[in-house]
């Protein structure tokens, strides 16, 4: 009897162990599809941002009427809703300076 009981208990561990395979199993398609949607979603957020980034730059000039180079300038976005455009080089040396700011705090 007591290795009846045993072989019992063992089966109902093997039947919980396999239906929680395969809830897992199902868990982890959903969550593929959930990833998939997300990255198609990020995809076209990001095409929509270029596409906007382009056209703003298309429209902006300098002081003497020419187009501004994309290629040298970026749009920052501030905190308090500011937008400003500013020289590539700047900005570069503006996140090296908030990298080591971060780091020290660390």
């Amino acid at each position: 009897v007591a290795a009846q009981n045993c072989r019992k208990r063992k089966l109902n561990a093997i039947l919980t162990l396999e239906e929680d395979v395969h809830n897992l199993q199902t868990q982890k398609e959903s969550l593929k599809k959930e990833h998939s949607q997300c990255s198609r979603s990020i995809s076209q957020m990001k095409q929509k941002l270029n596409n906007l980034y382009r056209d703003i730059f298309s429209r902006l000039r300098d002081d003497q009427g020419r187009p501004i180079n994309p290629c040298q300038y970026v749009i920052h976005c501030s905190r308090e809703g500011t937008i400003l455009i500013i020289p590539k080089h700047l900005v570069k040396s503006e996140q090296k300076q908030g990298n080591k700011k971060e780091q020290k705090e660390k």
